[in-house]
């Protein structure tokens, strides 16, 4: 199944007081790197709509600082037939800091789940 890298930089609204990354600088790195991957792929943008996450995690395994350079590295897991989940590090030097993943759902316009696009799931197969 395909994966994306994407490259970033800690910027100053992704710390906290204390100084390191805030928690969700790492989702959303991940969902911006998911986001590249749908583009790279060439999944239609109709088909990427509508997908709430149904299930989040990380681990923290080393601080991250401001200015540092991180390499997110983002897979598909598991595709479901409504839903895909996904895995990913982020990384500092080749050292993992961040572990996580997510799980998306395809939803109609009342929330109830649907089945993912054929032509999307075609693209995430390949």
């Amino acid at each position: 199944m395909p994966e994306q890298r994407e490259r970033f930089r800690v910027a100053w609204v992704d710390t906290d007081t204390g100084g390191r990354i805030h928690f969700t600088a790492a989702f959303r790195w991940a969902e911006a790197t998911e986001t590249s991957l749908y583009r790279r792929l060439g999944v239609p943008r109709a088909d990427r709509s509508d997908f709430p996450r149904r299930h989040v995690e990380a681990e923290f395994r080393r601080a991250l600082v401001f200015e540092d350079e991180v390499e997110v590295t983002l897979r598909v897991e598991r595709l479901g037939r409504t839903s895909i989940t996904y895995r990913w590090v982020v990384s500092k030097d080749g050292e993992i800091a961040v572990e996580g993943g997510h799980t998306v759902v395809r939803v109609d316009g009342d929330g109830r789940p649907i089945p993912l696009a054929d032509t999307m799931r075609a693209l995430l197969e390949a």
